[in-house]
C-alpha cells in the first residue's frame, strides 16, 4: 500500500475541519430556532422554517455549478471562495436585525457550503493515492459524525452563555483558520482539460478547444433540482396534492429533463452525462437512496418521539441522541482504512445489517414507557451503520471515476444526496401525520421504522449481491466520444 506525505495529510486536515464546521452548523441551528424567533420581531413558524430550508435549498441547487467550476477554475480557489463566503455568511447571519436578513445571510452560506463539499473532496483524492482514497474519505466523514455527536452539547452551551448569535459567529473563526492555513498547505490545483482521455481517446472531439459551460444547463439545473427540493421540504406544509406543490415538482421534473438533454448535446456540460455509465457510480447512488430512507428517515423524527411520547427533556433528549452520531465518529476512520484493503461493498453490506437490526429492535422492544438501554441498543447499532455508510457510500460511488471529474461527480453524487435525504425526511413526516395518543403516536413510528428497515435491506442486498467487487479502471473509458 503506498505511502501518505505529510502535504496529504495537513490536506486531510484542512478539509475535515472544513466539512466539521458546516455540519456542525446544520446540527445546532435547530436549538436557535426558539430564541431567533422570540429575538427578531415578526417571526412566524413559516418564515422561521426558511432559515433551515433556505440553506438546503441552495446547496442543493448549486452543487453542479460549484463542481464544475473547482474541475474548471481549481479545486483549490474554489474551496478557499467557498470558506470566505460561508465565513461572510456567518457574520451576516450572527449580526441579522430581521428574520428576512437572516435568511438572506443564510443563502450567502449555503453558497459558500456548496462550493466546499466538491471542491473538498476532490481536493482529498488529488492529495492521496488512490489506494488510500477509503483512508481519506474515512477520517472525512468521521468529522460529520463528531459534528453531530458535539453540536447539540455545544450549541446549547453557547446558546446559554452568548445567545443565538453564537451559533453563527463561531463558525467565523474557524472558517478563517482554515483559509490561511489552507492557502498555505491545499495542493495547488491547475484548470483540467475540457476532455478526459481514455485507451479508446478523448470523450470530446480530438484537438478540440476548451469549451465555455453550458450557460443555459447551468438555470435548467439549478432551478430544476432547487423547484424538487422546495416542493419536498414544502409538502407538508402546503398539501401534497396543493396546486403549489404540485407545481414544483412538474416545474422541477421539466427543467431537469430539460438540463439532461442539454447535458447529452453540449461540448462542455455543466455535468458528463457519460458518468452514468459507470455501473459503480450509478450504483453507488442507489445506495445513497436507500441508505438515506433508512437513517434519516429515523434521525429526524425520533427525537420529537423520545420527548412526546417519553416526555424527557430536550436536555435529556441531546445527551442520548449523541450517542449514535459518537460511535459514527469512532467507527468511520477504522472503516476507511479496512475499505482500502477489502473495499467498500463488504462494509456496507455490515452496515446496512447493523442499521437493519437497530430498526427492528426499536420495533420489537420500544414502548410508550422510556426506557434508555433499549434506546442505546437501537442507536449504537445505527450509529455503526452510520460509521460504515457516509463515508463507503462515497467511496463506492467515486471509486471508479477518472481523476478530471472528481469534483464533478462528487457534485452530482452529493445532489442526489440531498435529494434523496429530502425525500426520506419528507416520507418519514408524510406517515407520522398528527396522531392522537401515545399509542396512536407509537404505532406511527413504529411504521416509520418498519419502511427504515426495509431501506436498509435494500442496501443490504444492493452491496452483497449488485455492486461490482472488482475495480474497473478502465470503465469510464468506455464510453463513445462524442454526444
Amino acid at each position: 500500500m503506498e505511502r501518505v506525505s505529510r502535504p496529504a495529510w495537513l490536506t486531510l486536515a484542512v478539509v475535515s475541519v472544513a466539512v466539521f464546521m458546516v455540519a456542525m452548523e446544520v446540527t445546532i441551528i435547530a436549538l436557535a430556532l426558539p430564541r431567533i424567533r422570540a429575538a427578531l420581531a415578526g417571526t412566524t413558524p413559516a418564515s422561521l422554517s426558511w432559515v433551515v430550508n433556505a440553506y438546503s435549498i441552495v446547496v442543493a441547487a448549486l452543487l453542479l455549478l460549484s463542481g464544475w467550476l473547482a474541475d474548471r477554475y481549481g479545486r483549490k480557489r474554489v474551496f478557499r471562495t467557498g470558506l470566505a463566503l460561508f465565513a461572510l455568511g456567518s457574520v451576516a447571519a450572527g449580526a441579522s436585525t430581521s428574520i428576512g436578513m437572516l435568511i438572506g445571510a443564510r443563502v450567502l452560506q449555503a453558497v459558500g457550503g456548496s462550493m466546499q463539499y466538491p471542491a473538498g473532496l476532490a481536493l482529498l483524492f488529488d492529495a492521496f493515492p488512490r489506494s488510500r482514497h477509503q483512508t481519506a474519505i474515512g477520517a472525512w466523514g468521521a468529522m460529520g459524525g463528531l459534528a453531530a455527536a458535539v453540536g447539540p452539547a455545544l450549541g446549547a452551551v453557547l446558546i446559554e452563555a452568548f445567545g443565538w448569535r453564537a451559533v453563527f459567529y463561531v463558525n467565523v473563526p474557524v472558517a478563517l483558520a482554515a483559509l490561511v492555513i489552507g492557502a498555505r498547505v491545499l495542493p495547488e490545483t491547475v484548470p483540467p482539460p475540457a476532455r478526459f482521455r481514455s485507451a479508446h481517446g478523448p470523450l470530446g472531439p480530438a484537438g478540440a478547444p476548451a469549451a465555455r459551460v453550458d450557460l443555459i444547463g447551468v438555470p435548467l439545473a439549478s432551478v430544476g433540482v432547487g423547484a424538487i427540493i422546495l416542493g419536498i421540504v414544502q409538502g407538508e406544509a402546503w398539501g401534497w396534492t396543493a396546486a403549489a406543490t404540485v407545481a414544483c415538482f412538474a416545474a422541477g421534473a421539466l427543467l431537469v429533463a430539460a438540463f439532461a438533454w442539454r447535458s447529452r448535446h453540449h461540448p462542455a456540460p455543466l455535468f458528463d452525462l457519460r458518468l452514468l455509465r459507470i455501473r459503480s457510480f450509478v450504483l453507488g447512488n442507489l445506495g445513497s437512496l436507500f441508505f438515506a430512507i433508512g437513517f434519516f428517515a429515523l434521525l429526524v423524527p425520533l427525537p420529537t418521539f423520545i420527548q412526546e411520547v417519553w416526555g424527557w427533556s430536550a436536555l435529556e433528549t441531546g445527551l442520548a441522541y449523541s450517542v449514535g452520531p459518537l460511535v459514527s465518529f469512532l467507527v468511520a476512520p477504522q472503516a476507511g482504512r479496512l475499505a482500502d484493503r477489502i473495499g467498500n461493498a463488504s462494509l456496507l453490506t455490515a452496515g446496512s445489517a447493523c442499521g437493519m437490526a437497530g430498526l427492528l429492535w426499536l420495533v420489537a422492544t420500544v414502548s410508550t414507557e422510556a426506557s434508555l438501554a433499549r434506546l442505546l441498543v437501537a442507536t449504537v447499532l445505527v450509529g455503526v451503520s452510520a460509521g460504515t455508510g457516509f463515508s463507503q457510500l462515497v467511496g463506492a460511488a467515486l471509486r471508479d471515476i477518472p481523476p478530471e471529474r472528481f469534483a464533478m461527480a462528487t457534485a452530482g453524487r452529493t445532489t442526489f444526496f440531498q435529494l434523496s435525504v429530502a425525500f426520506a425526511i419528507a416520507i418519514a413526516f408524510a406517515m407520522i401525520g398528527q396522531p392522537d395518543g401515545a399509542a396512536a403516536q407509537l404505532a406511527a413510528y413504529n411504521t416509520v421504522w418498519t419502511v427504515c428497515a426495509g431501506g436498509y435491506l435494500c442496501n443490504l442486498v444492493l452491496f452483497a449481491f449488485i455492486y461490482p467487487r472488482r475495480r474497473h479502471h478502465g470503465e469510464a473509458a468506455t464510453c463513445p466520444s462524442g454526444p
